[in-house]
Protein backbone atom coordinates (compact mmCIF):
# COMPACT_ATOMS: atom_id res chain seq x y z
CA UNK A 1 0.00 0.00 0.00
CA UNK A 2 1.32 3.27 -0.94
CA UNK A 3 1.38 5.58 1.78
CA UNK A 4 1.95 10.06 2.59
CA UNK A 5 5.79 10.42 3.36
CA UNK A 6 6.22 12.32 6.58
CA UNK A 7 6.95 15.36 4.80
CA UNK A 8 3.61 15.32 2.74
CA UNK A 9 1.95 14.76 6.01
CA UNK A 10 3.40 17.42 7.77
CA UNK A 11 2.95 19.66 5.00
CA UNK A 12 -0.90 18.73 4.48
CA UNK A 13 -1.37 19.27 8.07
CA UNK A 14 -0.03 23.00 7.90
CA UNK A 15 -2.03 23.57 5.09
CA UNK A 16 -5.49 21.72 7.12
CA UNK A 17 -4.69 24.26 10.19
CA UNK A 18 -4.30 27.19 7.42
CA UNK A 19 -7.68 26.88 6.28
CA UNK A 20 -9.22 25.99 9.53
CA UNK A 21 -7.67 29.50 10.61
CA UNK A 22 -9.58 31.32 7.44
CA UNK A 23 -13.08 29.81 7.75
CA UNK A 24 -15.61 31.04 4.89
CA UNK A 25 -19.21 30.41 5.18
CA UNK A 26 -21.34 28.66 1.97
CA UNK A 27 -20.78 30.10 -1.10
CA UNK A 28 -18.02 32.70 0.42
CA UNK A 29 -15.34 29.98 -0.02
CA UNK A 30 -13.05 32.64 -1.68
CA UNK A 31 -9.99 32.31 0.21
CA UNK A 32 -10.21 28.47 0.33
CA UNK A 33 -11.57 28.46 -3.26
CA UNK A 34 -8.01 29.78 -4.56
CA UNK A 35 -5.59 27.96 -2.63
CA UNK A 36 -7.25 25.00 -3.90
CA UNK A 37 -7.52 26.01 -7.68
CA UNK A 38 -3.57 26.97 -7.29
CA UNK A 39 -2.46 23.39 -5.24
CA UNK A 40 -4.11 21.49 -8.01
CA UNK A 41 -3.11 23.75 -10.99
CA UNK A 42 0.75 23.27 -9.52
CA UNK A 43 0.04 19.34 -10.29
CA UNK A 44 -1.07 19.60 -13.56
CA UNK A 45 -4.60 19.41 -13.13
CA UNK A 46 -7.19 21.45 -15.05
CA UNK A 47 -8.46 23.41 -13.05
CA UNK A 48 -12.21 24.76 -13.63
CA UNK A 49 -13.04 26.96 -10.73
CA UNK A 50 -17.06 29.06 -10.20
CA UNK A 51 -19.10 26.14 -10.64
CA UNK A 52 -22.12 26.73 -8.09
CA UNK A 53 -20.27 29.73 -7.05
CA UNK A 54 -17.00 28.86 -5.59
CA UNK A 55 -16.57 25.59 -6.33
CA UNK A 56 -13.69 24.23 -7.94
CA UNK A 57 -12.55 20.66 -10.58
CA UNK A 58 -10.02 19.02 -10.54
CA UNK A 59 -9.11 16.74 -14.02
CA UNK A 60 -6.34 14.64 -14.51
CA UNK A 61 -6.09 12.19 -17.50
CA UNK A 62 -4.14 9.12 -17.67
CA UNK A 63 -3.81 6.64 -20.36
CA UNK A 64 -6.58 5.94 -22.59
CA UNK A 65 -9.13 4.47 -20.88
CA UNK A 66 -12.93 6.02 -20.91
CA UNK A 67 -13.28 5.04 -17.10
CA UNK A 68 -14.28 8.19 -15.25
CA UNK A 69 -14.41 8.52 -11.21
CA UNK A 70 -15.43 11.92 -8.68
CA UNK A 71 -14.28 12.27 -5.70
CA UNK A 72 -15.95 14.90 -3.69
CA UNK A 73 -14.56 17.27 -0.67
CA UNK A 74 -16.99 20.26 0.88
CA UNK A 75 -15.10 23.08 1.66
CA UNK A 76 -17.37 25.54 4.13
CA UNK A 77 -17.65 26.53 7.89
CA UNK A 78 -20.08 27.02 10.04
CA UNK A 79 -21.65 30.59 11.87
CA UNK A 80 -19.99 29.24 15.42
CA UNK A 81 -17.92 30.86 17.49
CA UNK A 82 -14.56 28.54 17.89
CA UNK A 83 -13.77 27.57 21.55
CA UNK A 84 -11.09 24.92 21.26
CA UNK A 85 -8.09 27.07 22.17
CA UNK A 86 -6.15 25.86 19.57
CA UNK A 87 -2.93 28.03 18.23
CA UNK A 88 -4.92 27.47 14.68
CA UNK A 89 -8.31 28.52 15.94
CA UNK A 90 -10.19 30.79 14.07
CA UNK A 91 -9.12 34.09 12.88
CA UNK A 92 -12.90 35.09 12.42
CA UNK A 93 -15.15 35.78 15.09
CA UNK A 94 -18.28 34.20 14.84
CA UNK A 95 -17.20 31.51 11.93
CA UNK A 96 -15.41 28.20 12.51
CA UNK A 97 -14.36 25.30 10.75
CA UNK A 98 -16.77 23.01 12.98
CA UNK A 99 -17.87 19.81 10.96
CA UNK A 100 -13.84 19.00 9.07
CA UNK A 101 -14.16 20.50 6.20
CA UNK A 102 -10.93 21.60 6.20
CA UNK A 103 -9.66 18.06 6.95
CA UNK A 104 -11.66 16.97 4.12
CA UNK A 105 -9.67 19.21 1.15
CA UNK A 106 -6.37 18.49 3.19
CA UNK A 107 -7.24 14.68 2.44
CA UNK A 108 -8.69 14.83 -0.60
CA UNK A 109 -5.16 17.42 -1.87
CA UNK A 110 -2.65 15.22 -0.42
CA UNK A 111 -4.01 12.15 -2.58
CA UNK A 112 -4.36 14.77 -5.49
CA UNK A 113 -0.58 15.47 -4.91
CA UNK A 114 0.56 12.00 -4.71
CA UNK A 115 -1.69 10.89 -7.68
CA UNK A 116 -0.47 13.40 -10.14
CA UNK A 117 3.30 12.98 -9.49
CA UNK A 118 3.09 9.13 -7.96
CA UNK A 119 0.06 7.83 -9.49
CA UNK A 120 -0.26 4.62 -11.81
CA UNK A 121 -3.78 4.79 -13.25
CA UNK A 122 -5.72 4.78 -16.58
CA UNK A 123 -8.92 6.56 -17.06
CA UNK A 124 -10.35 10.67 -15.53
CA UNK A 125 -10.14 11.33 -12.24
CA UNK A 126 -12.30 14.19 -11.31
CA UNK A 127 -11.71 15.99 -7.92
CA UNK A 128 -14.69 18.16 -6.15
CA UNK A 129 -14.54 20.72 -4.05
CA UNK A 130 -17.71 21.53 -3.19
CA UNK A 131 -19.40 24.84 -1.24
CA UNK A 132 -22.38 25.05 0.89
CA UNK A 133 -22.62 21.94 2.13
CA UNK A 134 -24.21 23.35 5.34
CA UNK A 135 -27.64 23.80 4.24
CA UNK A 136 -26.68 25.71 1.13
CA UNK A 137 -26.98 22.81 -1.30
CA UNK A 138 -23.83 23.30 -2.79
CA UNK A 139 -24.11 20.28 -4.70
CA UNK A 140 -27.63 20.82 -6.24
CA UNK A 141 -26.30 24.54 -7.32
CA UNK A 142 -22.96 22.64 -8.82
CA UNK A 143 -25.08 20.24 -10.83
CA UNK A 144 -27.49 23.23 -12.06
CA UNK A 145 -23.89 24.67 -13.83
CA UNK A 146 -23.55 21.39 -15.24
CA UNK A 147 -20.90 19.70 -13.45
CA UNK A 148 -22.03 16.55 -14.55
CA UNK A 149 -22.39 17.21 -17.81
CA UNK A 150 -19.20 18.78 -18.02
CA UNK A 151 -17.14 16.48 -15.88
CA UNK A 152 -18.71 13.18 -16.36
CA UNK A 153 -18.09 10.40 -13.79
CA UNK A 154 -19.04 6.42 -13.88
CA UNK A 155 -18.84 6.44 -10.18
CA UNK A 156 -18.20 9.28 -7.23
CA UNK A 157 -17.31 9.05 -3.78
CA UNK A 158 -16.79 10.81 -0.52
CA UNK A 159 -15.60 10.95 3.09
CA UNK A 160 -16.64 12.55 6.40
CA UNK A 161 -14.79 12.65 9.63
CA UNK A 162 -17.04 11.45 12.12
CA UNK A 163 -16.41 11.57 15.87
CA UNK A 164 -17.61 8.91 18.53
CA UNK A 165 -15.51 6.14 16.00
CA UNK A 166 -11.98 5.23 16.07
CA UNK A 167 -9.56 7.52 14.77
CA UNK A 168 -8.35 6.32 11.09
CA UNK A 169 -11.64 3.58 11.03
CA UNK A 170 -12.96 3.23 7.54
CA UNK A 171 -16.82 2.94 7.76
CA UNK A 172 -18.88 1.72 4.98
CA UNK A 173 -22.82 0.74 4.63
CA UNK A 174 -24.59 -0.32 1.46
CA UNK A 175 -27.54 1.64 1.30
CA UNK A 176 -29.88 4.47 3.50
CA UNK A 177 -27.09 5.96 5.08
CA UNK A 178 -28.14 9.39 6.19
CA UNK A 179 -31.26 11.04 6.83
CA UNK A 180 -33.27 13.50 4.48
CA UNK A 181 -33.86 16.79 6.38
CA UNK A 182 -37.05 19.03 5.83
CA UNK A 183 -38.06 21.82 7.93
CA UNK A 184 -41.15 23.64 8.97
CA UNK A 185 -42.62 27.30 10.33
CA UNK A 186 -46.24 26.68 11.79
CA UNK A 187 -47.81 29.74 12.69
CA UNK A 188 -50.70 30.45 14.35
CA UNK A 189 -53.01 32.92 14.57
CA UNK A 190 -55.53 33.91 17.19
CA UNK A 191 -57.54 36.49 19.00
CA UNK A 192 -55.21 38.04 22.14
CA UNK A 193 -56.60 38.85 25.21
CA UNK A 194 -56.10 39.64 29.00
CA UNK A 195 -54.89 36.97 30.47
CA UNK A 196 -57.28 37.23 33.02
CA UNK A 197 -59.96 36.67 30.63
CA UNK A 198 -59.12 33.70 28.50
CA UNK A 199 -62.63 33.10 27.60
CA UNK A 200 -62.87 36.57 25.44
CA UNK A 201 -59.47 35.42 23.48
CA UNK A 202 -58.32 32.24 21.54
CA UNK A 203 -55.23 30.87 22.98
CA UNK A 204 -52.61 30.47 20.43
CA UNK A 205 -50.15 29.10 23.29
CA UNK A 206 -52.15 26.82 24.38
CA UNK A 207 -52.88 25.43 20.70
CA UNK A 208 -49.36 25.45 20.51
CA UNK A 209 -48.73 22.92 23.11
CA UNK A 210 -51.38 20.73 22.02
CA UNK A 211 -49.81 20.96 18.64
CA UNK A 212 -46.11 20.64 20.03
CA UNK A 213 -47.88 17.05 21.58
CA UNK A 214 -49.42 15.76 19.15
CA UNK A 215 -46.22 15.87 17.05
CA UNK A 216 -45.05 13.43 19.14
CA UNK A 217 -47.29 10.80 18.06
CA UNK A 218 -45.95 11.11 14.22
CA UNK A 219 -43.04 8.66 14.57
CA UNK A 220 -44.17 7.12 17.84
CA UNK A 221 -47.89 6.00 16.47
CA UNK A 222 -47.46 6.52 12.48
CA UNK A 223 -44.18 5.94 11.72
CA UNK A 224 -43.12 2.00 11.26
CA UNK A 225 -41.03 1.11 14.18
CA UNK A 226 -38.07 -0.35 12.40
CA UNK A 227 -37.72 2.93 10.62
CA UNK A 228 -35.49 5.71 11.91
CA UNK A 229 -37.36 9.10 11.84
CA UNK A 230 -37.18 12.07 13.92
CA UNK A 231 -39.91 15.27 14.18
CA UNK A 232 -37.91 17.71 16.36
CA UNK A 233 -39.72 20.95 17.41
CA UNK A 234 -36.74 23.27 17.99
CA UNK A 235 -38.27 26.52 18.76
CA UNK A 236 -41.54 27.94 19.95
CA UNK A 237 -42.28 31.70 19.89
CA UNK A 238 -45.52 33.52 21.49
CA UNK A 239 -46.10 36.40 23.61
CA UNK A 240 -43.56 38.92 25.88
CA UNK A 241 -45.67 38.83 29.15
CA UNK A 242 -47.24 36.65 31.60
CA UNK A 243 -50.52 38.64 32.24
CA UNK A 244 -51.69 38.71 27.64
CA UNK A 245 -52.57 35.93 25.61
CA UNK A 246 -50.68 36.47 22.51
CA UNK A 247 -52.22 36.46 18.96
CA UNK A 248 -49.65 34.69 17.42
CA UNK A 249 -47.28 31.64 18.05
CA UNK A 250 -44.69 30.13 15.84
CA UNK A 251 -42.99 26.90 15.74
CA UNK A 252 -39.79 25.41 13.83
CA UNK A 253 -39.50 22.06 13.36
CA UNK A 254 -37.32 19.50 11.80
CA UNK A 255 -38.06 16.47 10.15
CA UNK A 256 -35.59 13.27 8.92
CA UNK A 257 -36.23 10.07 7.28
CA UNK A 258 -33.87 7.55 6.14
CA UNK A 259 -36.62 6.28 3.61
CA UNK A 260 -38.22 8.04 1.23
CA UNK A 261 -41.57 7.14 1.41
CA UNK A 262 -41.38 7.72 5.31
CA UNK A 263 -40.31 11.04 4.46
CA UNK A 264 -43.54 11.58 2.33
CA UNK A 265 -45.56 9.95 4.76
CA UNK A 266 -44.83 11.95 7.33
CA UNK A 267 -44.89 14.97 5.41
CA UNK A 268 -48.73 14.39 4.93
CA UNK A 269 -49.25 13.68 8.54
CA UNK A 270 -47.68 16.61 10.10
CA UNK A 271 -49.97 18.64 7.67
CA UNK A 272 -52.72 17.19 8.56
CA UNK A 273 -52.09 17.56 12.16
CA UNK A 274 -51.58 21.32 12.19
CA UNK A 275 -54.83 22.00 10.58
CA UNK A 276 -56.83 19.54 12.71
CA UNK A 277 -55.31 21.02 16.19
CA UNK A 278 -55.82 24.33 14.75
CA UNK A 279 -59.10 23.75 14.25
CA UNK A 280 -59.87 22.10 17.51
CA UNK A 281 -58.71 25.06 19.75
CA UNK A 282 -60.42 27.56 17.14
CA UNK A 283 -57.18 29.53 15.94
CA UNK A 284 -56.05 29.51 12.25
CA UNK A 285 -52.86 27.69 11.18
CA UNK A 286 -50.43 28.61 8.02
CA UNK A 287 -47.64 25.95 7.09
CA UNK A 288 -44.41 27.10 5.41
CA UNK A 289 -42.87 23.50 4.21
CA UNK A 290 -39.37 23.98 3.21
CA UNK A 291 -37.69 20.62 1.55
CA UNK A 292 -33.76 19.87 2.22
CA UNK A 293 -31.53 17.24 1.42
CA UNK A 294 -32.80 14.07 0.09
CA UNK A 295 -32.26 10.39 1.78
CA UNK A 296 -28.76 9.32 1.18
CA UNK A 297 -28.43 6.06 -0.32
CA UNK A 298 -25.16 4.29 -1.07
CA UNK A 299 -25.02 1.87 -4.22
CA UNK A 300 -24.49 -1.48 -3.36
CA UNK A 301 -22.16 -2.19 -6.24
CA UNK A 302 -20.18 0.98 -5.59
CA UNK A 303 -19.83 0.22 -2.44
CA UNK A 304 -18.78 -3.26 -2.38
CA UNK A 305 -16.07 -2.00 -4.73
CA UNK A 306 -14.70 1.15 -2.34
CA UNK A 307 -15.13 -1.74 0.25
CA UNK A 308 -12.79 -4.28 -1.19
CA UNK A 309 -10.46 -1.31 -1.81
CA UNK A 310 -10.16 -1.03 2.10
CA UNK A 311 -9.77 -4.79 2.93
CA UNK A 312 -7.26 -5.14 0.01
CA UNK A 313 -5.15 -1.78 1.79
CA UNK A 314 -5.57 -2.01 5.69
CA UNK A 315 -6.01 -4.49 8.64
CA UNK A 316 -9.24 -5.70 8.78
CA UNK A 317 -9.48 -4.03 12.63
CA UNK A 318 -9.16 -0.51 10.77
CA UNK A 319 -12.95 -1.39 9.09
CA UNK A 320 -15.73 -1.22 9.58
CA UNK A 321 -18.02 -2.79 6.53
CA UNK A 322 -21.97 -1.83 7.43
CA UNK A 323 -21.87 0.79 10.05
CA UNK A 324 -24.85 2.55 11.50
CA UNK A 325 -27.77 4.70 9.73
CA UNK A 326 -26.98 8.11 10.84
CA UNK A 327 -30.09 10.45 11.14
CA UNK A 328 -27.82 13.94 10.35
CA UNK A 329 -27.94 15.07 6.56
CA UNK A 330 -25.48 15.24 3.27
CA UNK A 331 -26.01 17.05 0.24
CA UNK A 332 -23.94 14.44 -1.43
CA UNK A 333 -26.73 12.61 -1.57
CA UNK A 334 -28.31 14.62 -4.76
CA UNK A 335 -25.15 13.90 -6.43
CA UNK A 336 -25.63 10.15 -5.44
CA UNK A 337 -29.43 10.68 -7.22
CA UNK A 338 -27.22 11.24 -10.41
CA UNK A 339 -24.48 8.99 -10.15
CA UNK A 340 -23.79 5.54 -8.56
CA UNK A 341 -21.26 6.14 -5.70
CA UNK A 342 -20.56 5.98 -1.98
CA UNK A 343 -20.36 8.11 1.02
CA UNK A 344 -18.02 6.79 3.63
CA UNK A 345 -16.48 7.34 7.14
CA UNK A 346 -13.74 7.87 8.49
CA UNK A 347 -13.33 7.85 12.50
CA UNK A 348 -12.43 10.68 14.50
CA UNK A 349 -11.61 9.71 17.63
CA UNK A 350 -13.63 7.27 19.93
CA UNK A 351 -15.29 8.12 22.85
CA UNK A 352 -12.59 9.82 25.73
CA UNK A 353 -10.65 10.27 22.65
CA UNK A 354 -8.68 13.13 21.17
CA UNK A 355 -11.06 13.80 18.41
CA UNK A 356 -13.95 12.48 19.85
CA UNK A 357 -15.95 15.93 20.39
CA UNK A 358 -18.80 15.97 17.80
CA UNK A 359 -19.40 18.13 15.17
CA UNK A 360 -20.98 21.21 14.87
CA UNK A 361 -19.52 21.93 18.62
CA UNK A 362 -17.33 25.03 19.46
CA UNK A 363 -14.57 23.05 20.97
CA UNK A 364 -14.45 20.39 17.79
CA UNK A 365 -11.44 20.34 15.92
CA UNK A 366 -10.51 17.80 12.77
CA UNK A 367 -8.49 14.90 14.07
CA UNK A 368 -4.95 15.63 11.92
CA UNK A 369 -3.80 11.80 12.29
CA UNK A 370 -6.53 10.97 9.92
CA UNK A 371 -4.84 12.94 7.04
CA UNK A 372 -2.40 10.33 5.84
CA UNK A 373 -4.99 7.31 5.86
CA UNK A 374 -7.73 9.50 4.93
CA UNK A 375 -4.93 10.42 1.73
CA UNK A 376 -4.12 6.78 1.14
CA UNK A 377 -7.48 5.13 0.98
CA UNK A 378 -8.36 7.53 -1.79
CA UNK A 379 -4.69 6.82 -3.61
CA UNK A 380 -5.97 3.50 -3.29
CA UNK A 381 -9.55 3.75 -4.28
CA UNK A 382 -8.45 5.28 -7.33
CA UNK A 383 -5.32 3.15 -8.53
CA UNK A 384 -7.78 0.35 -7.88
CA UNK A 385 -11.16 1.24 -9.74
CA UNK A 386 -8.84 2.82 -12.56
CA UNK A 387 -6.04 0.16 -12.77
CA UNK A 388 -4.20 -0.39 -16.01
CA UNK A 389 -4.75 -3.21 -15.98
CA UNK A 390 -8.44 -4.04 -15.06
Amino acid sequence: MERLSDTAVQAFTRLRRDIHQHPELAFNERRTAALVAAQLGAWGYAVTTGLGGTGVVGQLQRGTSQRRIGLRADMDALPIAEATGAAWASCTHGVMHACGHDGHIAMLLAAAQHLATQGDFDGTLNLIFQPAEEGGGGALKMMEDGLFERFPCDAIFAMHNMPGMPQGQLVFRSGPTMASSDYATVTLHGQGGHGAMPHKATDVVVAAASLIMALQTVVSRHVDPMQPAVVTVGAVHAGEANNVIPAEARLEISVRALDPQVRRSMEQRIRELVQFQAQSHGVRAELDWRPGYAVLVNDAQQTARALAVAQKHFPAQQINPQGPMLTGSEDFAFMLERVPGSYLFIGNGADGELGACMVHNPAYDFNDLNIAPGATYWIALVQDLLSPTP
